[in-house]
This record gives structure tokens, C-alpha cells and sequence, in this order.
């Protein structure tokens, strides 16, 4: 007789702080976890390497890398060498904003579920300790979570994927400590805007310092490996 199996969940997996804290939230929870990570033109790869090694560290079920041509759209100084990445804090929306960057990470992840039968995705984004992204509102996630519920065959046929969000309204500080507690290895991940190959970051771009102040508020001693 087959024993029940766990539920399925897609997880967006970029190989930074908060989506190595998501992964390890679901398989708390009890989630069969279907990690996805995209190599969309971003100034580096260390990022990837990093979402490989907490894939398998925290014991991803499968973990996935899909390609796709944000840099072909541009705007942004994570995918256009010619803008500089700023170096101090900036107000309003900054030009590290990715456009459309998460809404086709959300539809990626959205294919996958649909094909997998996982009833479940899981992002790691954030309103509280973020950039300005519009995209990382709650606002944009139930806008997303009412496309799905239309875009698929799961979700005309009365399922569909339920969109989870669990560190949209924590801290950064919040954010380390849950992760800690659920044997998350920071050291590992890499949320550097303009890290170099060996996944060292900067110090200095918005991510840096958002990072780095976290773990301060955390009392807790920073993992990062600054070059």
C-alpha cells in the first residue's frame, strides 16, 4: 500500500537570504519542495551557484535553473552593465528594479506547479526591509493570486495555486532569526547585487546594507563574505 505523499510546492529560489528563509519555511511546514531559480541576465552567477548549494543543503526534492532574456529588455542596473549599480541609499523606485522580473518568476513558477499537481508556491518577497520594488507588495501578490486562479487549467477547475508570501510584512531582522531557527546557513547564500565570482559581496549596494543592518538589529554576528 502507498503511504501518502507530502504536498507538492513550488519555491523561487534566488540564492539570497530571503528565499533560502522561504525554503526552508515550506519543508518545515511539510512541503515536498520543488526549488526554481532563473538565470535572467543578472550582472553575476554567484547567485545561482548559491541557490544550488541551499537546494541541496536544506534538501530540496528537485531543484530547477530556467533561462530567460530580462537583460533583452533592459532598464535595469542588474541586467544593463552601462547603468551603475548606486552605492549609497536612493529614494523612490531604484534602478535595480527588474522589470516584470517577479511576475514572470511568479509564471514560471506557476507552469511548473501546474505540471508537477503542486498545489502551492512560495516567494520570498518583501515590504517591509526592501528596495521599493513595486513588485514586492502585498498588493501585487493578490493581484498575481487572482491571475492564477483564471490562467490555468487547475484554477477554472476550482484548484489552482495558492500563492504564499510568509515574510511580506517581517523585518529583516525577523527574517535572520526565523531563518536560524529553522537551521537556515546564511553564510552560504549571496544577496549582493554586484557579487564577484567567487560570491563575495560589495559592501556597499542597497542589498549589502539592507543585509548587513539586519543582522545587526538580529544581534547577531554577519556571515557575509565581503571581498
Amino acid at each position: 500500500m502507498n503511504e501518502p505523499r507530502n504536498p507538492r510546492a513550488v519555491v523561487l529560489l534566488s540564492g539570497g537570504l530571503d528565499s533560502a528563509t522561504v525554503l526552508a519555511l515550506a519543508i518545515e511546514r511539510g512541503f515536498e519542495c520543488f526549488a526554481l531559480s532563473c538565470f535572467y541576465g543578472q550582472r553575476h552567477e554567484s547567485e545561482l551557484r548559491a541557490a544550488a548549494r541551499v537546494a541541496q543543503r536544506l534538501g530540496a526534492s528537485s531543484h530547477k535553473e530556467m533561462g530567460i532574456d530580462l537583460a533583452g529588455i533592459g532598464g535595469s542596473a542588474l541586467t544593463d552593465p552601462q547603468i551603475a549599480v548606486p552605492q549609497t541609499a536612493t529614494s523612490g523606485i531604484p534602478v535595480t528594479y527588474v522589470p516584470a522580473r517577479n511576475t514572470i518568476f511568479l509564471s514560471l513558477a506557476l507552469g511548473w506547479a501546474e505540471v508537477l499537481g503542486a498545489d502551492d508556491i512560495f516567494v520570498g518577497v518583501n515590504a517591509v526591509d526592501y528596495s521599493g520594488y513595486p513588485d514586492c507588495r502585498p498588493e501585487f501578490i493578490a493581484a498575481f493570486q487572482a491571475l492564477a486562479a483564471v490562467a490555468t487549467r487547475a484554477g477554472v477547475e476550482g484548484g489552482g495555486p495558492v500563492i504564499h508570501a510568509p515574510l511580506i510584512d517581517l523585518g529583516k531582522a525577523e527574517i535572520i532569526e526565523l531563518g536560524l531557527a529553522l537551521g537556515v546557513d546564511y553564510s552560504v547564500t549571496v544577496s549582493c547585487y554586484c557579487a564577484d565570482d567567487d560570491g563575495r559581496a560589495c559592501g556597499t549596494c542597497d542589498s549589502c546594507r539592507i543585509r548587513r543592518e539586519g543582522f545587526a538589529a538580529a544581534g547577531i554576528a554577519d556571515p557575509t563574505r565581503y571581498r
